[in-house]
């Protein structure tokens, strides 16, 4: 997960943690060899749907996507929108590869990397929806700097959102949603959508649960889900 410097909110740092898991079987080195170059994200210039899909298209990225099957189905869902997912952890981006090989999608794009590197590309005002789902959420109190929930993140998340666009979060940590509510609360780009408790306890139509959701709930954790509005 990209963090930022101490003490300069706008400034990138560096990538903490791992990005490879147990080896790739041959099958899978494959995928990754050959279909992944066909899939990524140009290496520079604006990241907009014209310029990555060759037609404009409402466009979301997702930070963080691990095996990928909230991206899939948002693509499914959505053929006539267009999909940028962002994930250093190289077996999550095989496993994203499988899914679009398997159900056939055609309006996603990959970066195996920093996410943050490639948003900084995406012109202010262009996405439509922006989702960070089971960020790591640093428990210990010396790395809350590493947290996504952060004011250089979230300058950046409302500089690339438009107006009205929606910000997804989702967090089973009972720190890390506490300081995101904290973080959020001082924003005043952002519209917090719960009317009620369960507006925020359960995931809203469109919202599949990841599989680390899903391994959440099986040990008993809670998950919360947040969406904000860009004012």
């Amino acid at each position: 997960m990209t963090a930022f410097k101490t003490g300069d909110p706008t400034t990138l740092g560096r990538l903490y943690g791992r990005t490879k898991g147990h080896r790739l079987r041959p099958v899978q080195q494959a995928l990754l060899d050959e279909l992944y170059p066909a899939l990524a994200v140009p290496e520079d210039g604006p990241v907009t749907a014209a310029a990555v899909f060759g037609e404009d298209r409402p466009l979301h990225f997702e930070i963080g996507f691990g095996g990928g099957e909230h991206l899939a189905y948002r693509a499914d869902l959505l053929p006539d929108h267009r999909f940028i997912g962002a994930e250093p952890f190289e077996n999550g981006v095989v496993s994203a590869l499988q899914h679009i090989r398997d159900q056939g999608l055609s309006n996603i794009r990959l970066h195996m990397g920093d996410a943050l590197e490639v948003l900084r590309r995406v012109p202010d005002g262009t996405l439509s929806f922006l989702y960070l789902l089971h960020p790591d959420p640093w428990p210990k109190a010396r790395h809350a700097k590493r947290r996504m929930m952060n004011p250089g993140p979230l300058d950046l998340f409302a500089a690339k959102l438009k107006p009205g666009g929606i910000f997804r979060v989702a967090t089973d940590d009972p720190t890390y949603c506490r300081w995101s509510l904290m973080q959020m609360a001082r924003r005043d780009e952002f519209e917090w959508l719960a009317k009620s408790a369960d507006d925020f306890r359960k995931a809203p139509g469109g919202w599949p649960l990841t599989r680390y959701a899903e391994k959440a709930l099986r040990e008993g954790r809670e998950l919360w889900f947040f969406q904000y509005r860009r004012r």
